[in-house]
């Protein structure tokens, strides 16, 4: 009876020490799934060692069955397919209408509120480019507009931000395609400021960025290689009128300042073309003079040549050309030869529109590869560039006429504004830009 007693009793001991379920190196999140904590595990599964491998997480296994439940639960895109194919069905839906595609429930907000669905519209040609104009009220109120160049018609965007309401002198950019920038200008209360702000097309919001480094106003700006580059202007002080100059790098969201210019300037016009920024303005004795500067060996260098001299405001570099406007209506086209130095008439649409201050062109800007005219009345023309040698005459589709937002509706308050002898047109357009989405 003795002799059974013991084996019975060695036995118990053998089976306490007998190997472990799992391997002694083996990390406790492969023992068992529902434990909570590791040392539950330690009960089950005496002798097993800490996890070797630093880089597994003992949960993982839970956050994965957890992720793949979720993912069970979650609805697709649209019923019926993978969301890849949901996506390419979506991406393809006009841009009229992504306003309302947010609006269809949580997973559609934030898959139009990431960059990939916006990449993919690009990358397959889907991309849209819509026309955004900043104009000034008759009340100096600072209104935002966008125009969809394909139904013609002009959609609602939020407000412009309260500093930037009233301001003056402000300049306007587009960085990344789809982001428009207003920096600096002077509030009507504050004076000049550093401010930066900027709306997202793609998700229809106003955003903050970094400051500029200089207070200033009535500045030049442009943009080269997606950075912001800033030069002159006015501030309050001693010395008003400014040479500084710096750049933004929106990758790094930061500002820095390169070469000042060779003389303090006041820009009234300027452009971008063949790699150099050109600026046209003011002196500090109020004497025109033009400068040009190179980011490759960030200097500046002071140009007096036929292009100057002829040059006029609005104008823009289109596939190496540089386009100017040679009459207020925007009805006549100029191009500057380079051969010659000098700037010859280049299209006509033998339609003059008046000598009102609605009628001016207030802006010149590329729109699917052509020229795009926008006047103070809001309305559009669109010159197609992409065949020089063709007339007008023959070939009618070359200029085309939009009817903007209030045309027949501002000529009626101008005749009637001339009829009382008001002249004068208080609300003109400040900035225009293109963004794509």
């Amino acid at each position: 009876m003795d002799q059974v007693a013991g084996q019975s009793a060695n036995a118990q001991r053998v089976s306490r020490i007998q190997a472990p379920l799992v391997d002694s190196v083996s990390c406790y999140c492969k023992v068992d799934s529902g434990l909570k904590t590791v040392v539950g595990a330690r009960k089950f599964v005496p002798g097993s060692k800490l996890c070797i491998q630093p880089d597994i997480n003992p949960n993982a296994h839970k956050s994965k069955s957890s992720r793949r439940e979720r993912t069970r639960v979650q609805p697709p895109l649209l019923p019926g397919l993978p969301d890849d194919l949901a996506i390419a069905c979506l991406i393809r839906v006009p841009r009229v209408e992504h306003r309302k595609l947010r609006l269809v429930c949580k997973k559609w907000h934030r898959l139009l509120a990431g960059n990939y669905f916006y990449s993919q519209r690009k990358r397959l040609g889907m991309a849209e480019e819509w026309v955004y104009v900043i104009k000034r009220d008759r009340d100096g109120r600072i209104t935002l507009h966008a125009f969809d160049p394909i139904y013609q018609l002009w959609q609602p965007v939020p407000p412009v931000p309260g500093e930037y309401s009233e301001a003056l002198g402000f300049g306007c950019a587009v960085l990344s395609g789809c982001h428009l920038y207003l920096f600096g200008g002077r509030d009507p209360l504050k004076g000049s400021m550093r401010r930066v702000i900027f709306y997202d097309a793609r998700t229809n919001k106003w955003r903050r960025a970094p400051d500029m480094l200089r207070k200033r106003h009535l500045f030049g700006s442009c943009v080269i290689n997606n950075c912001l580059y800033v030069a002159g202007g006015e501030c309050e002080g001693f010395q008003r009128t400014l040479r500084s100059a710096e750049v933004y790098d929106p990758n790094r969201s930061r500002w820095n300042f390169i070469s000042d210019m060779s003389t303090a300037m006041v820009p009234f016009i300027g452009v971008v073309h063949n790699g150099m920024w050109f600026l046209k303005g003011l002196g500090s004795r109020r004497n025109v003079m033009c400068e040009a500067y190179s980011p490759e060996s960030d200097n500046w260098t002071p140009i007096s040549n036929g292009m100057v001299d002829g040059w006029r405001n609005p104008s823009i570099s289109l596939s190496g050309q540089l386009y100017a406007l040679d009459c207020q209506d925007g009805c006549k086209v100029t191009i500057y030869d380079r051969e010659t130095d000098s700037w010859k008439k280049f299209i006509d649409s033998k339609i003059h529109l008046g000598s009102s201050r609605a009628l001016d062109a207030a802006a010149l800007v590329p729109l699917n590869g052509k020229l795009c005219i926008i006047r103070n009345n809001m309305s559009i023309s669109l010159v197609d560039v992409s065949s020089p040698n063709k007339h007008v005459e023959s070939n009618p589709h070359l200029w085309e006429n939009i009817a903007g937002e209030g045309q027949f509706r501002t000529l009626v308050r101008n005749i009637w504004s001339s009829i009382a002898g008001r002249g004068s047109l208080k609300s003109h357009i400040v900035h225009c830009q293109v963004l794509q989405a």
